[in-house]
């Protein structure tokens, strides 16, 4: 397997990685509790399709229409995200680990002091090619929707709120959406079936790792049925600012040796040193495993925000120097067998 040399049997007992399920009810995207495969359902023919990039450009979007709008976060969250599901009619296909780009209605004055259109939005794609329903017809997004909170006002401040997150965390079913893309090559999934995966995420960062474990558990189309390894590292506040957590419940209770997920709640854990857990910090907890995993051809993707990315980096860099390793040696040798994948703002 990609990961030479482990066994399974790395994830431990099923018990004893069970994450903890929020105690809030929330939206359940997941298509049974038992985790039954779609397979038969796919229009296989979307496995031949070519990697498409910018099908749809800025000056000529996809008119779409979203058909759905779900707050899948907790009355607790810090914040709204919502799952968005839009109609693309099989017209801007993907692969997955690629991103769409949404421009918002509307117009503002630029620096020159001239009218113009809102710029594209870029958003990780949070579905697989085939979509919620299995039949290529739509995408989904993971849209947190930003808000600032003025403290003079003492109350957010509507003049200064996204504008795109808004528009599509507010949109109703049938509003139509300007979209662009598919966009990048980065994040995208290794053709082996067999490989490890190491997922890092904060926030709506877990977008492309959604597609990727329902294409591995979910879909398992008969060219990718998933042999290998996938553990999901998911860093935010609270416990009920989990997202899509039932899914990955439900892939841990179907495929207790293939999946693993380990959650950083900042407001509710601390770290070995008495601070707050953040995603760095649990990534840290498990850096010998992490880099014989890294050293054994697993691939480590990183989404979501920029500032997780110095602490895993020093963790590492420290791994390195404890081995007798050269850290940019070592990271460039990663990059070289395309195991490194970042994208992060």
């Amino acid at each position: 397997m990609a990961a030479k040399g482990l066994s399974k049997t790395f994830l431990g007992q099923p018990a004893q990685l069970k994450a903890t399920r929020a105690q809030t009810a929330r939206v359940n995207v997941s298509t049974s509790a038992k985790l039954e495969t779609a397979t038969s359902q796919l229009p296989l023919e979307m496995e031949e399709l070519p990697l498409a990039v910018n099908t749809w450009k800025n000056k000529n979007p996809l008119p779409c229409k979203v058909r759905s709008v779900e707050r899948i976060v907790g009355p607790k969250a810090t914040g709204e995200t919502c799952h968005i599901v839009i109609e693309t009619d099989k017209k801007a296909p993907f692969w997955e680990g690629q991103s769409y780009g949404i421009v918002p209605p509307g117009t503002k004055i630029n620096s020159k002091g001239k009218e113009v259109p809102h710029g594209v939005r870029l958003y990780s794609i949070a579905s697989t090619r085939y979509g919620d329903f299995y039949d290529g017809e739509t995408t989904s997004l993971c849209v947190r929707r930003a808000v600032y909170w003025d403290p003079e006002m003492g109350a957010e401040d509507p003049a200064k709120k996204g504008i795109c997150s808004n528009f599509l965390c507010d949109a109703a079913p049938g509003t139509e959406v300007a979209l662009t893309g598919p966009t990048g090559k980065v994040m995208l999934m290794p053709e082996d079936p067999n490989t490890c995966y190491i997922m890092v995420a904060t926030g709506t960062g877990i977008a492309p790792y959604r597609s990727f474990w329902r294409r591995m558990f979910y879909e398992r189309p008969p060219n990718f049925e998933f042999t290998g390894l996938a553990w999901l590292f998911m860093g935010v506040a609270n416990s009920d600012a989990k997202l899509y957590d039932d899914e990955l419940q439900d892939i841990i209770a179907a495929y207790p040796d293939q999946f693993r997920v380990d959650y950083a709640l900042s407001r509710e854990q601390n770290n070995t040193k008495g601070g707050k857990m953040y995603i760095q910090d649990k990534v840290e907890e498990y850096k010998e495993q992490v880099f014989d995993l890294l050293d054994n051809g697993a691939h480590m993707y990183f989404c979501g925000l920029k500032g997780m990315m110095p602490g895993i980096e020093e963790m590492l860099k420290n791994v390195c120097a404890e081995k007798g390793l050269e850290y940019k040696e070592w990271l460039e040798g990663l990059k070289s067998k395309e195991q490194w994948h970042v994208e992060v703002y």
